[in-house]
């Protein structure tokens, strides 16, 4: 198995990594509005910020009324709609002041149509067979490609990042389509930008190789998706601890992956969390914060957000809704307060019952961790292997005692669950 390289920072460790969706975050959609939010999340329990991009955005090509995010037109300047340099600089502070740490989106493979580079240098774009500039692919017609054949973008594209580091104090980038750019710029960036500060990267991406020398977290696409089947009876329990495990097993010793059930593109593609995994979103999201890895929570997600928000016009979140704030807070003090959930290796534990409850524990010396999900439709009783778990527990969503005797039956209520920790 291949091993990590690089050293992730000790403070990224453990940490849920909170989306921030900032046009859609406020009335007005800016940092002075959003950092009101601060002590709420703070309290929330996440850890890192992850901002979506927040430089401007193309005019030619645009799609919808504010255009998408990801379509870039100067990487070193700020969309005038969130607010100027001296205002994120303040953000940045107030935001390490609450112990919480920032990251913002990276778009390296491509930039707006109206980018400054197009005139300043084309050499850094692709073309097409007449000279053109093009789009990476069909549905990305406000943005055009670029071209990493060109060693010279290479130390543009990282002196640009690096502005970020120097300037603004932020500590590390989520990095768009890291796939669809080559490896070695990414080791190089890393390897470069590192000299600045100690920072974590997150690559939107599931190629391992970009694990070695470069990120520190990639996707876990394939949980989610598993996920999503087995809100839709498609798999059953069995069928979604096999890719946990399997997940697990192929990951480089020493990175992590980044677990979720929504994030900005699920949400306005493929539907809401709620939408999506419905009854099993309980469950689901106790599995993405307890099995090893970093969870994630996308912006409204706390209050239960049904819907999708729009991706190119404004649609500002109804924070009236507060349904599952204390749910994630619960999920956040375990993630930070038990080693076990940080550092213990999945054991999965046998039930008689394989094909609707999915049943795991981790454990270090001191601490343990015991999950059992129901995913079925139905009330299950089961009854657990035994061996060294007996004993006395604190169950974390009700904050009361229990005892774990493996000669008892087990009973869990329809897409119920039972998280139990000690230590």
């Amino acid at each position: 198995m291949m091993k990590q390289k690089i050293k992730t920072p000790n403070w990224a460790k453990n940490l849920t990594i909170y989306e921030v969706n900032l046009r859609q975050f406020t009335h007005g959609g800016t940092f002075k509005e959003f950092s009101e939010h601060l002590p709420r999340l703070k309290e929330l329990g996440v850890g890192i910020l992850w901002f979506m991009p927040i430089q401007p955005i193309g005019e030619k090509n645009r799609k919808g009324t504010l255009g998408s995010y990801y379509s870039i037109s100067d990487y070193t300047k700020l969309n005038p709609e969130f607010g100027t340099l001296k205002e994120f600089k303040s953000l940045v502070e107030k935001i390490h002041k609450q112990g919480m740490k920032v990251i913002i989106d990276w778009v390296a493979n491509h930039t707006a149509w109206d980018h400054h580079w197009t005139k300043d240098h084309p050499e850094f774009y692709s073309k097409d067979e007449k000279g053109d500039f093009k789009a990476p692919v069909k549905d990305w017609e406000d943005v055009i490609h670029l071209d990493y054949g060109n060693p010279a973008l290479w130390d543009t594209m990282i002196s640009e990042m690096d502005f970020w580091l120097s300037e603004t104090n932020i500590d590390g980038f989520r990095c768009d389509m890291a796939h669809l750019v080559p490896t070695l710029f990414w080791n190089r960036a890393r390897w470069m930008l590192q000299k600045t500060k100690d920072i974590f990267m997150l690559a939107e991406s599931e190629n391992h190789d970009l694990l070695e020398y470069a990120f520190d977290s990639i996707y876990n696409w394939k949980l989610l998706h598993a996920m999503n089947e087995t809100a839709a009876q498609k798999i059953n329990a069995a069928d979604l601890l096999t890719t946990v495990q399997n997940e697990l097993e192929y990951l480089p010793e020493g990175a992590a992956h980044l677990n979720f059930t929504s994030n900005h593109d699920e949400n306005s593609w493929q539907g809401s969390a709620i939408e999506r995994l419905n009854y099993f979103l309980e469950p689901l999201s106790i599995l993405t914060f307890t099995i090893p890895g970093i969870p994630l929570i996308y912006s409204g997600q706390e209050t239960g957000n049904y819907r999708r928000l729009k991706f190119f016009d404004k649609d500002e979140i109804d924070w009236k809704a507060d349904k599952m704030t204390s749910f994630y807070q619960k999920l956040n003090d375990i993630t930070k307060s038990n080693e076990a959930v940080k550092t213990g290796e999945l054991k999965p534990i046998k039930t008689d019952a394989p094909e609707s409850i999915l049943a795991f524990g981790r454990f270090t010396e001191n601490d343990s961790l015991i999950v059992f999900l129901n995913l079925s439709p139905k009330d299950i009783s089961f009854y657990v292997e035994c061996g060294k778990l007996n004993g006395q527990y604190r169950n974390v969503f009700n904050d009361q005692a229990f005892e774990y005797n493996c000669h008892e039956l087990f009973s869990i209520g329809a897409y119920g669950y039972l998280v139990l920790v000690k230590g």
